[in-house]
Parts: C-alpha cells; sequence; structure tokens
C-alpha cells in the first residue's frame, strides 16, 4: 500500500523537508501545524488562543485535502511553549470539537521565535 501526500489546494510549500499530510490506506497522519497563513506562510496571532486558532483551521485544511473531517481524528498532539497558556489554548483548541473528544497529550517545548503553540493530528477513516 503506497503512501499518498496530502497538500491543501492553494497552500504554500513548507520550506522544511515534510508534508502537511500523510495517507496510507486508512490513516491519515497530519504533521504538526503552526499559526501560519497557508497562503502567504506569515505567523496568524500574537495570543497563543488566536495561534490555536489559526494551527486547527490548518489542521482542518490537510483533513479535508484528505478525505477526512475532525470527527475522524482519534488523536490530536498539542506543544506549548508556555505551561501559563494552558487554559487559553484550551478554550480556543475547543471550539473546534465536539464530544467524544479525541484523546490528547500536551507537551512543554520550545518552537522558533514567535510560535506559541504547534498541534498534529491521527485520523483514522472508515
Amino acid at each position: 500500500m503506497a503512501r499518498t501526500a496530502i497538500r491543501p489546494e492553494g497552500a504554500k510549500p513548507v520550506p522544511v523537508p515534510l508534508t502537511p499530510g500523510i495517507r496510507k490506506g486508512n490513516i491519515l497522519q497530519v504533521a504538526g501545524q503552526i499559526p501560519a497563513d497557508p497562503a502567504t506562510g506569515e505567523i496568524v496571532g500574537s495570543t497563543v488562543a488566536d495561534q490555536t486558532r489559526q494551527s486547527m483551521r490548518n489542521i482542518l485544511a490537510v483533513l479535508e485535502a484528505g478525505g477526512a473531517t475532525i470527527d475522524d481524528v482519534v488523536m490530536l498532539r498539542v506543544y506549548l511553549t508556555d505551561t501559563a497558556h494552558f487554559a487559553e489554548m484550551n478554550a480556543a483548541y475547543q471550539e473546534f470539537l465536539t464530544e467524544p473528544y479525541p484523546a490528547r497529550t500536551t507537551i512543554y517545548v520550545g518552537l522558533p521565535a514567535g510560535l506559541l503553540v504547534e498541534i498534529d493530528a491521527l485520523a483514522v477513516l472508515d
């Protein structure tokens, strides 16, 4: 079974060696999405809430390009730069989800300057 690269239409190519999504069979792995505008590559938002919303919109775009929706997501991983941002991130993140929520891990890391959050997703399609 071949791997298929998934790229949202109109999204600017990323300057690093990765593909926004990879689908193999009924599995779709969405690479870590930063809060960049897909058309320009510019970072969107200066708050963790705004950046979380943009990262989630980017995830939705990759899911759609791969034939999936947020309801197909079984796991999300959130990478935050500051433990103090957890509640604000969580409130914005929850705007995109309904119960039963996907499993999630939140990890505190260093990210490039200006980035407060990065989120990746794993979807399983029927």
